[in-house]
């Protein structure tokens, strides 16, 4: 089954308003906890990784509604507030900075943090469906 115009416009309304939240919660950790670590980034995969196991589990067998709240809310709002490539990004400017530690520290939480978390989202959502 293909992608309608609804689909695309709710994935573009939902990319907007994700996109928008990374950048406010980037500047918002950013002041609160300074650059030792890329904070904006590791919370929105966090909680990007709760909120789509969540979704993912509970809108399972919720009718053809579900593939429009999937377009707005996993694609669009998620999928632009998660930030995969700039997690790469941040890997690459602390290696080139000699901080490996730092690295390894950051990719440790965000792979393990992101795992717990969509594990326990998809729970949750398992449980409400």
């Amino acid at each position: 089954m293909g992608t309608g115009w609804p689909q695309w416009a709710l994935v573009m309304a939902g990319g907007a308003l994700g996109a928008a939240g990374r950048f406010w919660l980037g500047g918002h950790l950013l002041r609160q906890f300074g650059d030792r670590l890329p904070w904006g980034t590791l919370i929105a995969n966090l909680i990007g990784a709760f909120a789509i196991g969540f979704l993912a589990e509970w809108l399972q067998e919720r009718g053809q509604a579900a593939l429009y709240w999937r377009a707005f809310l996993i694609v669009g709002v998620l999928g632009a507030l998660t930030t995969y490539s700039s997690v790469m990004l941040e890997l690459l400017l602390f290696t080139r900075g000699g901080r490996i530690g730092t690295a390894a520290l950051y990719l440790g939480i965000t792979l393990v943090g992101g795992m717990a978390l969509i594990w326990a989202g998809a729970r949750l959502g398992a449980l409400l469906r």
